[in-house]
């Protein structure tokens, strides 16, 4: 078998990587090992300085954007060359061309609200439709993400590819945080915006705080759209208690690492996941999960979570991490099971799928 030639969107691994940037550099450096494959990265960027070999087309994405959905049009197959067999857009956009097509997808939680989008994201989301219309393949990395593509473009062909587990780096030596030093804590990771529901979590600590006087929560993730949110639910709290909430602000990967190493339980109350990288960082880390039943957190989470099942339930998830906190044996249930459950999430696996489609896209027929 010949390798496919895949012309792969690199843009997600310039600037600070957000979870889709390594999401996709783990899977480009996956692809890479493979000798079925040959990839092509290109850029549709002006303020991202190109790696040598690396494409730029020659749009800014801000007009590429304006211009691929409404017209599907320019068709990029000129500047990416004629020896391409496929185009893979990895961040939701793939753009315009003859050959055929892959695009990611990781959630919908911009198409289910596109009132707290941004401009941009929603223009993203727009060409996004315009693509799967013109006969573009999404590849989401859940089945819950798959549903949800199909709720809202029911014509769309979907191939579910669930994504790997992001190795864990070692944690630092000491405590990053002097105030989290020896003391037990709840921890939430993520950035601070609506979907990670973190106001619920702020009441259910307030309950939380009543029976376990040193625990203290950590939120820990730059700011995003709900701050102030955020802000409102910790005014209300008693101010002992609010005085053991802290905020980290954005953290590295060190940081992270020892939060997670250090932490008591992994809450993770959102409204909605397409994936949920951090329970996979929970499992590695050999900590316990309490989280919502909501999107894809049941299939990824399997039986190293405890799931709350409604996102509103302050006083369910309070209890929720409670019992975690306290019953051994439930811990030791959802402990047990994580590294079975991490092992099912393979960047190698993943990779071997991806691939297995492009071969499928440039043979007759394409990819049904």
């Amino acid at each position: 078998m010949s390798a496919a030639r895949v012309a792969v969107d690199v843009g997600p691994l310039a600037g600070r990587r957000t979870g889709i940037g390594v999401a996709v550099a783990a899977l480009l450096d996956a692809l890479g090992r493979r000798d079925d494959v040959e990839l092509v990265p290109y850029l549709t960027s002006f303020r991202a300085r190109p790696e040598p070999g690396v494409r730029r087309l020659p749009l800014p994405a801000a007009i590429a954007h304006r211009l691929w959905a409404p017209l599907g049009r320019p068709r990029v197959d000129r500047w990416l060359g004629a020896e391409i067999d496929v185009v893979h857009g990895t961040n939701y956009v793939v753009p315009p061309s003859r050959h055929p097509r892959l695009v990611s997808v990781y959630d919908c939680w911009f198409l289910d609200h596109p009132a707290d989008a941004h401009p941009d994201v929603r223009r993203a989301g727009a060409v996004l439709r315009r693509a799967v219309a013109d006969g573009a393949i999404v590849h989401a990395c859940s089945a819950a993400t798959a549903a949800a593509v199909v709720r809202h473009m029911p014509r769309a062909r979907v191939l579910t590819v669930p994504l790997g587990a992001i190795e864990l780096p070692p944690p630092c030596d000491a405590a990053p945080i002097e105030r989290l030093d020896g003391v037990p804590f709840v921890l939430a990771v993520g950035t601070l915006e609506r979907r990670k529901n973190l106001p619920t979590l702020v009441g259910a600590f307030a309950a939380l705080a009543r029976d376990h006087h040193d625990l203290h929560l950590v939120l820990a993730g730059g700011d995003g759209d709900d701050r102030e949110p955020i802000g409102a639910a910790l005014r209300r709290l008693e101010p002992h208690v609010a005085d053991r909430v802290v905020l980290t602000g954005w953290i590295d990967d060190d940081v992270r690492s020892w939060l997670l190493h250090h932490a008591a339980v992994l809450a993770y109350p959102s409204l909605d996941e397409g994936f949920g990288f951090p329970l996979l960082d929970a499992m590695q880390a050999q900590v316990p999960i309490v989280a919502t039943a909501v999107g894809s957190i049941p299939e990824v989470a399997g039986g190293a979570a405890l799931l709350v099942d409604r996102s509103d339930d302050v006083a369910g998830l309070a209890a929720a991490l409670h019992r975690v906190l306290t019953d051994d044996a439930v811990r030791a249930g959802l402990l047990g099971a994580a590294a079975a459950q991490l092992a099912t999430f393979s960047w190698d696996t993943t990779a071997a799928a991806i691939a297995a489609a492009y071969h499928d896209l440039q043979s007759p027929g394409g990819l049904r």
